[in-house]
């Protein structure tokens, strides 16, 4: 255990001590908070488009598309344009678009009569189609406005219609004292969500380091100085150990921010989310998924570094676990919304699946026999993963040269 420790000590400290460790951590923060806020801030701060209208009908179009987009948060700057009668229309309207001081953003061409109305949008953005979405929208509304009202149908009628919304209050017998639903009834899932987005970001970042580092020290020789002085267990798990230890601490800052911020702003949210998490015991039920899938998966990653000598040489190697590593992330929203779904059920037996599936389908309280029967068969599966992974370990370890699949099952078997 002594040693463990030391060789786990040492890839801690390895990476804590460097400036790009602690540079990185305090700007994940920052660069999360410019990916959320960045895009509110160009939208306020961008120059509105340029719009102009032109309703060809003569049924008050025009005023229903500029009404649509009041109490927008940014809502484009409207402009009336008067086209010649004697011109062909597409002309004009491709010299509004590009010529000028301020050339317009978008025109929209309203034209027809009766129920066969059309709309000619024209646009210098060919990617954004929400205005060209809004004013459709807008025209379709004040059409079925006017085919109401032909049928005799008040506006002040029509106006009070279209006011009605049923009041809508949430129930289950999952609910507190089964009744009405709030948000600490919903928690668990968007805990379990997180718990297992949690393990997929571990997997990734932490392996990746964990992968480097024994290329690194296989290409340098320093393995085999290790194997001479520790047990192939001490050093595996001391690595991962050691690589746990870095991840975790990013994390454990980056929780320790959202956490005071969620207390200073939201407490009664975060009192929800404590006693959801050790009321109902679901931290431990997160915390046994979590480790177990983080063990598997880095024991791989482990036993694929100890074979290639550099990251070219891993990347073939690690194709089949990235592929497995993307499924889980596909059907995680479905587990929230259908966690009863029977493919998610199946899916959920599959080891290298199971702690991302479990935990974010752990809203629907799943069945006792489910989750000791999934719990048992990955603790099982990582058990073997392990085992193996460290017969690779030392086979690798100790190995030379470029290995092919079949020189590879040929060391492992026989754990050179």
């Amino acid at each position: 255990m002594m040693r463990l420790l030391r060789i786990a000590g040492r890839e801690y400290v390895a990476y804590v001590k460097t400036v790009g460790f602690w540079l990185s951590m305090l700007m994940m923060p920052v660069i999360s908070g410019l990916a959320f806020g960045a895009p509110t801030y160009l939208e306020k701060h961008s120059p509105p488009p340029l719009v102009a209208v032109i309703d060809q009908t003569g049924r008050g179009f025009e005023q229903a598309v500029f009404a649509s987009f009041k109490g927008d948060k940014s809502p484009p700057e409207f402009t009336r344009v008067r086209p010649d009668p004697g011109q062909p229309l597409r002309p004009q309207v491709t010299a509004w678009l590009t010529e000028g001081a301020r050339p317009l953003s978008a025109v929209a061409v309203i034209h027809g009569s009766g129920e066969a109305v059309s709309i000619d949008f024209w646009s210098s953005n060919l990617t954004d189609r929400s205005l060209e979405r809004q004013i459709e929208a807008a025209v379709a509304g004040a059409m079925r406005d006017q085919r109401l009202a032909a049928l005799g149908v008040a506006p002040a009628a029509l106006k009070a219609a279209k006011a009605l919304k049923p009041t809508l209050t949430a129930f289950s017998p999952k609910a507190a004292m089964g009744g009405k639903v709030a948000l600490r009834d919903r928690l668990p899932g968007i805990v379990g969500f997180g718990t297992a987005m949690l393990l997929w970001m571990m997997i990734l970042t932490g392996a990746g380091i964990l992968l480097n580092s024994v290329i690194e020290e296989k290409s340098n020789r320093v393995l085999e100085v290790l194997l001479a002085s520790a047990s192939v267990p001490e050093i595996m798990f001391g690595k991962i150990l050691g690589v746990a230890g870095v991840t975790l601490t990013v994390l454990a800052v980056w929780a320790g921010v959202g956490g005071t911020l969620l207390v200073a702003f939201q407490p009664a949210v975060a009192a929800d989310v404590a006693a959801v998490l050790m009321g109902q015991g679901l931290v431990f039920y997160f915390l046994f998924y979590l480790v177990g899938g983080y063990l598997m998966y880095a024991a791989i990653f482990t036993a694929v570094g100890s074979f290639c000598e550099t990251t070219r040489e891993a990347q073939t190697l690690l194709g089949p676990v990235m592929a497995l590593l993307t499924v889980p992330v596909i059907f995680l929203t479905q587990a929230i919304r259908r966690p009863d779904s029977p493919l998610l059920e199946a899916l959920s037996w599959f080891p290298p699946f199971t702690p991302f599936l479990m935990t974010a389908r752990a809203a629907s309280e799943p069945p006792m026999w489910q989750v000791l029967g999934t719990g048992v068969l990955m603790a099982a599966t990582v058990a073997l993963v392990v085992w193996i992974s460290g017969r690779a370990f030392r086979a690798g370890a100790l190995s030379t040269g470029k290995i092919d699949l079949k020189g590879l099952i040929a060391r492992v078997r026989g754990g050179e």
